[in-house]
């Protein structure tokens, strides 16, 4: 059982999965850090 362990722990963290996950994370810092900030040329044709 501790070797299925290992395989799926191995897959889980395999380098492609890690660095979509820290590709994900980044995205999801710039949205959050970005949404209180109103984008002021949105609002230029009102």
């Amino acid at each position: 059982m501790s070797e299925n362990v290992v395989k799926i722990i191995r897959w889980v963290f395999s380098p492609e999965n890690v660095c979509a996950l820290v590709l994900c994370l980044i995205i999801l810092a710039v949205v959050i850090f970005t949404a209180d900030t109103t984008p002021l040329w949105i609002y230029q044709g009102f």
